[in-house]
């Protein structure tokens, strides 16, 4: 079914698979935090995360033997980073709204440009993300909770580890083979966790056929759209584009569940976003290579 979608949409131009991915995202997400009163954000994100991974099991088909030590090590280091990426930003949209998490975890891929840049545009662009986190701490608003916004910092810091180990998987594993494993880990890790928090109501019938809503919607689809997007874009038009996503967060949870910002949210929010695709843009223009 995914290779289906990969081909139905090769004919779009890459920039809508781009955008097409993040509205996909950011509905599983509106939909697993309408979902937070009958499931906590950490059975949610179990069940985001092992529904994610027998979709792409099935789907790649990955070879489980045959890897090196080190791949295998790779594999669970990548696969923990997932997990806990995806948790603390459950655990931040339970709390803050799903626009202002999004813009805060844009923290960690700025934070992780600047450690690998030698330019000095790099630091203004990361000085500028921080004024927006500023802008969103508790300490200048009373209208976030500390642990949410705590919690989409660490987020961030996750998803600069993430993308740190995504470019050696990229170099180790063909394809998403290796997304598949380490989200099969993420999954296996995030069982205990989410079944102490929800026990066996997350199984049930009903919540786990929206938790494969979620999946789809917030992993499968959106990689699937993104490996079809990254075969035709350089690498800095898709992080200008990706710099668009706080504000589609910000958009589709107000549709969706009502969230609403104000005007020092919303310029907090603007500055991030211009500073991500500062970033971007300013990189070389080196088109991707994605293994097929």
């Amino acid at each position: 079914m995914l290779r289906l979608l990969s081909s139905l949409f090769a004919w779009l131009p890459a920039p809508f698979l781009v955008i097409g991915s993040m509205v996909s995202i950011q509905i599983g997400a509106t939909l697993a935090k309408s979902l937070f009163g009958q499931v906590g954000p950490l059975g949610m994100v179990t069940l985001r995360v092992g529904l994610a991974a027998v979709v792409l099991m099935i789907w790649r088909r990955p070879r489980l033997r045959g890897h090196t030590p080190a791949a295998y090590r790779l594999l669970v280091l990548f696969g923990l980073s997932l997990a806990i990426m995806n948790s603390l930003f459950y655990l931040s949209i339970a709390r803050i709204p799903t626009g202002v998490a999004v813009a805060i975890e844009f923290s960690g891929p700025l934070l992780v440009a600047l450690l690998y840049s030698r330019r000095w545009i790099d630091g203004l662009w990361v000085a500028l993300a921080a004024v927006g986190v500023v802008l969103l701490s508790p300490l200048r608003t009373d209208n976030l909770d500390p642990w949410g916004v705590a919690f989409a910092l660490l987020a961030g810091v996750a998803w600069g580890g993430y993308i740190v180990l995504s470019a050696r998987m990229g170099r180790i594993f063909q394809g998403g083979e290796g997304l598949a494993l380490s989200m099969a880990v993420g999954g296996l890790a995030l069982l205990p966790l989410g079944l102490a928090a929800d026990g066996w109501t997350m199984l049930s019938p009903d919540i786990l056929a929206l938790g494969l809503g979620v999946a789809v919607l917030a992993s499968a689809l959106p990689y699937s759209l993104e490996m079809a997007a990254l075969r035709r874009l350089p690498v800095n038009v898709f992080g200008v584009l990706l710099s668009l996503e706080p504000a589609i967060a910000s958009t589709i949870s107000f549709v969706g569940l009502g969230e609403t910002l104000t005007a020092q949210m919303i310029v907090a929010i603007a500055l991030i976003m211009v500073a991500a695709a500062g970033v971007s843009f300013f990189q070389p223009k080196i088109p991707t290579e994605t293994p097929s």
